[in-house]
């Protein structure tokens, strides 16, 4: 089973990274739906919040 942790290649706090490779998929469509989302008004809130606690919860990846 994989586990889902912050990307070592990040640009903010390595959320969409992980949530890509997690996903396996590449981490620019999941940061432009993150982007979308942000900015569509009634989802600002709720986005920055999953956003956050994601940073917060997340672990590290493992360097090997």
């Amino acid at each position: 089973m994989k586990t889902l942790t912050k990307s070592a290649h990040r640009k903010i706090a390595g959320v969409c990274g992980g949530l890509a490779e997690h996903w396996n998929t590449d981490p620019v469509w999941v940061r432009v739906a993150a982007a979308i989302l942000l900015f569509m008004g009634a989802t600002t809130v709720p986005v920055l919040v999953g956003y956050c606690v994601l940073w917060w919860v997340l672990p590290e990846p493992d360097p090997t």
